[in-house]
């Protein structure tokens, strides 16, 4: 079982930056391919960024690509996604997911575990 928890969410405005973490506890992170994903208001859940178990190998939704990156570091079982150039539509509830391998993240959506959530509101 991996436990997860976010951090880093609040209000910003249009074009800043905020940096999101999620710590990992259980079993060994570094074995799991991690993830973002977000869910604004009446929206379906949205898949953003995943890196692999290594983080040589890193993947974003288009909508994301150029301003948001993800990150980790292992020896801190945490996983970061660095975001710049906020815009409103990056307003959404935003969570750490985790799964064996990338694939699932990206192109079904899915994952094994998940966090609970940390707001991010953009305001214009």
């Amino acid at each position: 079982q991996v436990q997860l928890v976010e951090s880093g969410g609040g209000l910003v405005q249009a074009g800043g930056s905020l940096r999101l973490s999620c710590t990992a506890s259980g079993r060994t992170f570094s074995s799991y391919a991690m993830g973002w994903f977000r869910q604004a208001p009446g929206k379906e859940r949205e898949y953003v960024a995943a890196i692999d178990w290594s983080g040589g190998d890193t993947y974003y939704a288009d909508s994301v690509k150029g301003r948001f990156t993800i990150s980790r570091d292992n020896a801190k079982s945490t996983v970061y996604l660095q975001m710049n150039s906020l815009k409103p539509e990056d307003t959404a509830v935003y969570y750490c997911a985790g799964s064996l391998v990338t694939s699932k993240m990206r192109q079904l959506g899915e994952a094994d575990y998940w966090g609970q959530g940390t707001q991010v509101t953009v305001s214009s």
